[in-house]
């Protein structure tokens, strides 16, 4: 009886994993299906590792690239951890730049940085730049400028441990999670800039030494979604226009370690 409840009860859990509508994009052996600079990744006991060594190693941020297909209206779920004083982030609606180098991406970014205000942000790499810091919900409006609608506690974790970054992406609205807390929120109605549809990517910083790791990474496609129309009189009446913020601490919350000459 022992044995059959746990045939059971393994059967159940494994429908209810194939059910969710979730599907994993790394198989935990090698690197099947992605992309990115052999020298900088691999795959160590069921983990993907990227790692930059030295200041000198990379002349930029690069990038490994899931290639099973784009991502449009979806929900990705990601297990990572960042060892050194840099940071990495989630790339996705994102396009390659191969006039500047393989590997390397411009596009929105899910933020995983050691500096509390920086982690879980909305941001575009190689684009416009930093929207929402973590605990800002923001819009862009259609000249791009940017409007600051709320703001709650940031989100503080620890990118050297464990965590699991959400990000819910359904129409022109982008949510950013790390482990179930929302961290920023960006409602985008800038249609000469913005991408609807694009590449999925992890990416390696370059400068400070350090390690990006991901346990885990699943993704769930979601259904078409209207965009929000923008509206100027349904501005909430706390909405005010905001520069666009600006770093500080473009790599960990230290110094840049120069490269050697």
């Amino acid at each position: 009886m022992l044995k059959l409840l746990t045939t059971l009860f393994i059967f159940s859990t494994s429908a209810f994993a194939a059910d969710d509508g979730f599907t994993p994009l790394f198989n935990g052996k090698d690197l099947t299906g992605w992309d990115g600079d052999p020298k900088l990744w691999k795959v160590e006991n069921g983990i993907v590792i990227g790692t930059n060594p030295s200041p000198e190693a990379m002349a930029n941020n690069s990038f490994l690239i899931w290639r099973g297909g784009t991502v449009k209206n979806f929900e990705l779920r990601a297990t990572v951890r960042v060892i050194g004083d840099n940071n990495s982030g989630i790339q996705y609606r994102s396009g390659e730049l191969k006039d500047v180098a393989p590997w390397v991406i411009t596009g929105y970014q899910c933020d995983i940085h050691p500096a509390i205000e920086h982690t879980g942000m909305t941001y575009e790499e190689r684009g416009r730049g930093i929207f929402g810091l973590n605990g800002k919900n923001v819009l862009l409006d259609p000249e791009g400028t940017l409007w600051q609608l709320s703001e709650h506690t940031p989100v503080k974790v620890d990118v050297s441990q464990w965590n699991e970054y959400v990000i819910l992406a359904q129409g022109n609205r982008l949510q950013h999670f790390i482990n179930g807390q929302p961290t920023s929120e960006l409602i985008d109605h800038h249609a000469d800039k913005r991408t609807l549809e694009g590449l999925l990517a992890i990416q390696l910083h370059k400068g400070n030494p350090n390690r990006v790791e991901i346990k885990s990474l699943h993704l769930k496609p979601l259904p078409e979604t209207p965009l929000i129309p923008f509206d100027p009189t349904k501005l909430p009446p706390t909405a005010t226009k905001i520069e666009k913020p600006r770093t500080s601490r473009p790599q960990g919350t230290g110094p840049v370690v120069p490269a050697k000459k």
